[in-house]
């Protein structure tokens, strides 16, 4: 059994990389705890495996003293001379303890500490490798759903694809493959999980990345990104070459570019505008596809007042309000949209406001000088 058990710790350090050393110390431990159990905690217990025989010692240390208080943890030196003629008070003297059992625990423990190790190291060597991964795509196969989560083969281990990490109304097959954003490397007390998204903004621009040459080699920048996953993205680019146009470099030919990332997001919509500094231009931009007549800002409140067209009022803002959301996301603006027609509207009241006040302001001034020219004739 010795022999056998370190040529089972050999074959696995070879096949799994798990230091040999390691091994051989936790089952010491494992089996140091099951002499404790069998002799009584008190017992200072140590136990040794040969690293090459696999030979097992078990030794019971105690303290020589002159007169014996607990038996488990002291001996007299007269006892003690008779292992060791050279004892003194106050050596430490260890004595062999024979379990007739402890081949028995030693198979037991060894094949439970291997197994418990090889997951440790596979744990560490997932946590290694997939961590220096994090916002990487990755391919993988779907192997089915659990809670909802769906449960992806990436290869050297199973990740996750949370039921919030999902594109909304999207459904898999076991089998189907699948491609997805390296979101995090979870380590737990009981595995390391890898946490995948579909739903991230930076799963687009990653896709972006992939399908179109100039953003992979930095020569158009995303300079910001905002999505509601299944439905729109919006996403600002800039380029670092005059000569690139980089809206034009991510629509492609004919559309082909930003088509490919579309039919990976299964149809959902992509507006892609050019970055600027300008705010008023840059909130025009962001709220494509509708067109903008006027935009009005309050740098110090941060806040843009936009005027388009009665017929582009409802795509400006667009369903449910996403189309003028994603946009104020988008700048860091607070984006507030009016019609030409409510804009006349009020332009016309403030209009009729500033000329009754300029009115009132008149008349009064008008009374004042009255009022002086009579007190002027009455001195």
């Amino acid at each position: 059994m010795n022999r056998e058990l370190i040529a089972v710790i050999d074959e696995i350090g070879r096949q799994k990389g798990i230091d040999k050393a390691r091994v051989i110390g936790a089952i010491e431990s494992a089996l140091q705890t099951a002499a404790k159990k069998r002799f009584g905690q008190a017992e200072n217990i140590q136990v040794e495996i040969d690293s090459k025989t696999g030979e097992i010692s078990v030794v019971s240390k105690k303290i020589i003293v002159d007169t014996v208080a607990n038996p488990k943890a002291e001996i007299s030196l007269k006892e003690a001379r008779e292992y060791d003629e050279g004892a003194e008070v106050g050596d430490e003297i260890g004595s062999l303890i024979e379990m007739d059992e402890l081949g028995r625990i030693a198979a037991q423990t060894a094949k439970q500490v291997i197994f418990q190790k090889v997951r440790e190291a596979e744990w560490e060597a997932v946590q290694k490798e997939y961590s220096t991964r994090q916002g990487d795509l990755v391919n993988g196969i779907i192997l089915g759903m659990e809670r909802r989560n769906f449960l992806v083969d990436l290869g050297k281990t199973e990740a996750i694809l949370p039921i919030q990490e999902q594109i909304p109304r999207e459904t898999y097959r076991r089998g189907d493959r699948v491609k997805a954003l390296l979101l995090e490397v979870r380590r737990t007390p009981k595995d390391v999980q890898v946490i995948l998204s579909r739903s991230h903004p930076q799963f687009v621009a990653k896709l972006f990345e992939l399908e179109v040459p100039e953003v992979g080699e930095k020569i158009v920048e995303i300079k910001s990104i905002v999505r509601e996953p299944g439905d729109r993205t919006k996403i600002a680019v800039s380029s670092r070459d005059k000569a690139v146009d980089p809206v034009g470099a991510c629509v492609g030919i004919k559309g082909s570019r930003v088509q490919a990332v579309v039919r990976e997001l299964r149809g959902e919509k992509i507006d892609i505008i050019t970055w600027t500094q300008d705010p008023r231009v840059f909130i025009a931009e962001a709220l494509n596809p509708a067109t903008i007549e006027k935009v009005g800002i309050d740098e110090e409140k941060k806040s843009a007042l936009v005027v388009v067209a009665d017929s582009q009022l409802s795509l400006a803002i667009g369903k449910n309000g996403q189309n003028v959301r994603l946009a104020a996301r988008l700048t860091g603006w607070k984006i507030d949209i009016i019609s030409a027609t409510e804009y006349e509207k009020e332009k016309a009241e403030r209009d009729r406001d500033i000329k009754a006040a300029l009115a009132e302001e008149t008349e009064a001034q008008r009374q004042q000088d009255e009022a002086r020219a009579a007190a002027q004739q009455a001195e």
